[in-house]
């Protein structure tokens, strides 16, 4: 699905880098076939890394994909346009990738993401040290900050996730996952709050930090 090979331009169609996701969308709803090929040109590389990362096996990441985009497909009509094409297909490739987890009873599994150990200890993120006793310490920071993530409930996570990887917004993690704006600050409130007293439990305080 995501090697899309590349279409001959139609007379009389806008070149697909200046049309918008809602012009393609529009397009795609009367039948334009291309543009709904632009938009999984556009957006396979992204969602593919979103399924990668909840599952972390390329195969399964591969067939949710491609049941996304299908799935987006058959539902454009019903798609209103309130949100982003992108953050609606988001929504279901999260949902469609969590449901495989949870069908295949695999302990959740969150990849690893620099920016997010940046945020906790920047030490994480700095260049492999000649030290091997420092070097030892940010490994376990990451073991620590990966455990910690994936400790914590699932609304949590993802809400951890799509702010602090994604960078996504208050407002879109809200459409993305069906939630109020309030919900999402709660939650990351408390992800946030339950990453420090993990990672304090382990010995990594904020004073550490060099």
């Amino acid at each position: 699905m995501r090697a899309v090979v590349a279409l001959a331009p139609v007379p009389g169609v806008a070149v697909e880098s200046e049309r918008s996701d809602r012009e393609l969308v529009r397009d795609a709803r009367q039948g334009d076939r291309q543009a709904f090929e632009a938009l999984v040109r556009r957006y396979s590389e992204r969602a593919f890394r979103v399924a990668y990362r909840v599952l972390r096996d390329a195969s399964s990441a591969e067939e949710i994909l491609q049941e996304a985009f299908i799935k987006a497909y058959k539902g454009l009509r019903k798609f209103e346009s309130r949100s982003s094409f992108y953050t609606w297909l988001y929504r279901i490739v999260v949902n469609l990738a969590l449901d495989r987890r949870r069908s295949e009873q695999r302990a959740p599994s969150v990849e690893w993401e620099d920016s997010v150990a940046a945020r906790v200890d920047p030490r994480a993120s700095q260049p492999p040290s000649r030290n091997p006793e420092l070097a030892a310490r940010r490994s376990q920071v990451r073991e620590l900050v990966a455990r910690g993530v994936q400790g914590l409930p699932n609304g949590q996570r993802e809400v951890l996730l799509l702010r602090e990887v994604d960078g996504l917004s208050y407002e879109e993690i809200a459409d993305t996952m069906g939630i109020s704006k309030g919900t999402v600050m709660s939650r990351l409130h408390y992800a946030r709050k339950k990453m420090v007293a993990f990672l304090e439990q382990h010995g990594v305080k904020p004073e550490d930090v060099t």
